[in-house]
């Protein structure tokens, strides 16, 4: 329990870090299809009898780069080719994993997650990672920035977009890929849209709402699994679900004049 607790501290903070990017950037629906073609990669490793991580993450780098690169070059929607990839991707996971003699026990806990079977090695590899992404998103802080509320500023501002954008894609790869043992590959997207869309309604500015997002995606990281213990329920379900009643509270608190009053000054603010 208390690796678990570590570890969802550490992936609920990733989760709403970099969440609160990637909502602004409108790749919410990337990462839901990162997270289910991440099953793939499992499945790959167990077919080739590889550790299912060490497959894991180079999978969801290379998917990610690829289908960034597809979307941006396809004359097809957005939002339409990612549901043909991931649904697809979902589907030939599952049979891979059926031929390779995968029980269902263990086919609920790769869809659903289970934080308790986190080791000591996986908290210290989420803790080092949380470090890298943190110092990445402060040194890059004005570009990505600039780059989340108006490309065309930041282009004329001397901004890589597309070198941000494609190391912006490679880091929610490998945090996706690291979360997937903890909250599941259906359950993925909510740790990275709830607590950043909830963080949302409430922040006045920029670096508030990124600190917001992380902390309430820590926050619920660690009270679901609280919750999940306590009433013996499935760990990755009891994070989301406190996620949901997170957003619901933010949705009342932000129907006030003050929280409004913020909200319409954002677009404007960076700080």
């Amino acid at each position: 329990m208390q690796r678990a607790l570590l570890a969802g501290l550490f992936s609920g903070g990733l989760g709403g870090l970099l969440g609160s990017v990637a909502v602004l950037r409108q790749l919410s629906f990337f990462s839901d299809a990162l997270g289910h073609s991440a099953l793939l990669g499992i499945s790959l490793g167990l077919l080739l009898g590889l550790e299912p991580t060490l497959v894991l993450i180079p999978f969801a780098v290379l998917f990610a780069v690829l289908v960034g690169q597809l979307v941006e070059r396809s004359r097809l929607p957005g939002d339409a080719l990612l549901n043909i990839i991931y649904s697809s991707s979902l589907a030939i996971a599952v049979v891979v994993l059926r031929l390779t003699g995968t029980r269902a026990g263990s086919l609920e806990q790769l869809l659903f997650g289970d934080i308790l079977g986190a080791s000591w090695a996986d908290v210290a590899v989420q803790g080092a990672l949380a470090l890298v992404v943190l110092g990445f998103l402060l040194l890059t802080r004005r570009s990505q920035i600039l780059v989340s509320l108006d490309a065309g500023l930041a282009v004329s501002q001397g901004v890589a977009v597309g070198t941000q954008r494609l190391v912006f894609v490679v880091v929610l790869a490998v945090v996706v890929a690291l979360s997937i043992k903890a909250v599941g590959v259906l359950l993925i997207s909510a740790f990275v849209v709830i607590p950043a869309c909830a963080a949302r309604l409430l922040a006045p500015g920029f670096s508030a709402y990124m600190a917001l997002a992380s902390g309430l995606g820590a926050a619920c990281g660690v009270l679901g699994l609280l919750a999940s213990g306590l009433l013996n329920l499935p760990s990755g379900p009891c994070v989301v679900i406190a996620q949901l009643l997170m957003f619901l509270l933010a949705l009342v608190l932000s129907a006030g004049p003050a929280a409004a009053a913020a909200r319409a000054a954002w677009p404007g603010r960076a700080g």
